[in-house]
């Protein structure tokens, strides 16, 4: 199934860059640039390029936030109105999913990259719509874990077989050539940035 980790977001529906990813939305502020990767301002060159031509490393890293926002966005409106359901609840649940015994209100907060108060907003709605339980741990009483119900995670791989199939379409639009040489290109990246410590 193809449900990421994932992210605070608004309860609304779908939510900005800026409201479901504030560390990129950060990042882009500090750049100079917006969080939807619409970049056309000039950046300082020392090495001799006329002035408004960005680095080619400033050009990969604008398009890759635009295009990881815009498929969020489709995938958001998707997703809300196919079952109604916000994106960032399709993904605590998908963290529910991957853990049987439930998860700590910390540690679906860590998954998440979200406040606690967030995952408590994202954790009510779902108690209400019968997706999960929320119990106190007997042994520690400041502690709450949540669970999947039985007809959460029936409801939740419905969902997941239908996102797994939007994402499926979307990367499948690409020439197997250019698939293939993005998800070397990404591994490549993801490699440096773990040698980095990042």
């Amino acid at each position: 199934m193809a449900a990421r980790p994932r992210r605070a977001k608004s309860e609304t529906g779908s939510a900005s860059a800026a409201e479901t990813r504030p560390e990129a939305a950060a990042a882009a502020s500090v750049a100079g640039v917006p969080a939807d990767g619409s970049y056309q301002a000039p950046v300082a060159v020392p090495d001799g390029r006329p002035a408004g031509t960005p680095h080619d490393e400033l050009r990969v890293w604008l398009r890759l936030l635009g295009a990881s926002n815009r498929i969020e966005s489709i995938l958001s409106s998707r997703i809300t109105k196919e079952f109604g359901i916000s994106l960032a609840r399709f993904d605590l649940l998908a963290q529910l999913e991957r853990a049987p015994d439930g998860l700590t209100m910390t540690d679906a907060s860590r998954r998440m990259m979200v406040t606690n108060g967030a995952i408590t907003s994202l954790v009510d709605r779902l108690v209400e719509e019968g997706f999960v339980t929320r119990e106190t741990r007997a042994e520690d009483r400041r502690t709450t874990v949540i669970r999947l119900t039985a007809e959460g995670r029936a409801r939740f791989l419905a969902m997941a077989a239908s996102h797994e199939d939007w994402v499926v379409g979307l990367i499948g639009g690409l020439e197997p050539q250019a698939r293939n040489e993005l998800s070397r290109g990404l591994s490549a990246l993801r490699r440096h940035l773990d040698a980095l410590g990042a």
